[in-house]
């Protein structure tokens, strides 16, 4: 009867196995033009990551166990929960068998605000808006990005190459997306990885900010497709430019549009596409 109750509270057994870490290694047989081998691979970790304000909860995202604060801070500015990093006075990470909490403190007067918009849905992996309740919560106030901040597309294509290899975790897994930080003449800065898009973008901001950054000294990179919310939260970080492995969708296109942001998608090693405000990409 007791394991009976167990398994109708934990039916991904995630009490009983835990977690180690954003990687962990698993036996698997893989078969190869006909032959199976038994080896050991890197598996990416997901975990339902809690982010707790003035101890009410906010609400649950499924994220890489890695670079927590970073997400902390980047999270929390790119969905104008705070109004600057100094509003996230404290973090403590609190780790469970089944999840992380993010335990912020934050004045007063944020967390009644917060009181009155907390989400009410878990986020999956690749959920930029999931608990938003209104078109106003989904669509938020554009924060226009002045004109200047040239960039080389030899730059970009550069930072690209480089990007590889500073992604460990994808490069043991192969299922981890990463948003990368680059000066205007395409050298890496700041890489952060996440199973999911979104959060790897709020970490890479979260860094960002407590380093101080002036965004419009380079751009950003990322390893998926250029999403409304990726633009939206680049806007809250002031970048002039963003440059995606994949395509744009059309809103991404419109919103950067409005907001001064360069979108470069189907950045590669020999091309790229620039859908908006092309004149901050130039020639070498």
């Amino acid at each position: 009867m007791a394991a009976d109750l167990d398994q109708m509270k934990d039916p991904l057994g995630l009490l009983r196995l835990g977690y180690a870490g954003p990687l962990l290694e698993h036996k698997v047989k893989r078969w190869e033009r006909g032959i199976a081998i038994e080896r050991t691979e890197s598996v990416a970790e997901e975990v339902p990551v809690t982010l707790v304000y003035n101890k009410t909860p906010h609400v649950v995202m499924m994220a890489t166990p890695a670079d927590l604060e970073d997400f902390a801070l980047g999270f929390s500015m790119t969905e104008e929960l705070i109004g600057s990093p100094s509003d996230l006075e404290a973090v403590e990470l609190v780790r469970y068998s089944r999840g992380i909490e993010i335990q912020a403190r934050v004045p007063e007067a944020v967390a009644a605000a917060l009181a009155e918009r907390t989400r009410r849905l878990t986020g999956g992996t690749g959920c930029g808006i999931c608990g938003a309740d209104s078109v106003d919560a989904v669509l938020k106030q554009l924060h226009p990005v002045p004109p200047g901040g040239v960039v080389a597309a030899d730059a970009i294509h550069r930072a690209l190459l480089a990007l590889a290899a500073r992604q460990t975790y994808n490069a043991a897994t192969g299922t981890v997306h990463a948003a990368a930080w680059a000066t205007a003449e395409g050298e890496l800065q700041e890489v952060r990885e996440d199973v999911g898009r979104h959060n790897a973008l709020d970490k890479l901001i979260g860094a960002l900010l407590k380093r101080g950054v002036e965004a419009r000294s380079g751009f950003v990179l990322v390893t998926s497709r250029a999403s409304f919310e990726m633009v939206q939260k680049v806007t809250m970080l002031g970048a002039p430019l963003m440059a995606a492995i994949s395509g744009p969708t059309g809103l991404a296109i419109r919103v950067a549009q409005q907001a001064g942001v360069t979108l470069v998608g189907f950045a590669r090693s020999d091309r790229l596409s620039v859908y908006t405000h092309p004149e901050r990409v130039i020639g070498s």
